[in-house]
């Protein structure tokens, strides 16, 4: 995808991003984000945008350059760009969201184990 040279207005630029922001946060579930990920972005900008997020993800996890470059498919100018941003707000919110997320299915597994599901 191309991007415009020419600058929007800034007031109309945080409205329409505030905007995009809002209508994801309005899907109700998972398969209404994923239906929309798809009909809005190639498949390129959406591995390109999972892959930044994964990269995130296993540095905070502390996998190695290497091993994020090799199993990702990513450079390693791509996982420092990355790191480079770990301490912007909004990667530190995703990484909890993902955490979170991922103890609570560590959780649920154990609780049907337990009660013999």
């Amino acid at each position: 995808m191309r991007t415009s040279d020419r600058k929007l207005n800034p007031s109309l630029k945080r409205q329409i991003i505030k905007t995009f922001a809002q209508t994801l946060g309005d899907f109700k579930n998972l398969k209404e984000g994923e239906t929309f990920l798809n009909n809005f972005f190639t498949k390129a900008e959406i591995e390109t945008f999972a892959k930044r997020l994964a990269v995130a993800y296993w540095l905070k996890k502390g996998r190695s350059y290497s091993n994020i470059r090799d199993n990702l498919k990513v450079s390693s100018a791509t996982i420092a760009d990355v790191s480079s941003l770990l301490s912007n707000p909004g990667f530190s919110l995703a990484i909890k969201k993902i955490e979170a997320e991922e103890w609570a299915n560590q959780w649920a597994d154990k609780i049907k184990k337990f009660i013999g599901e």
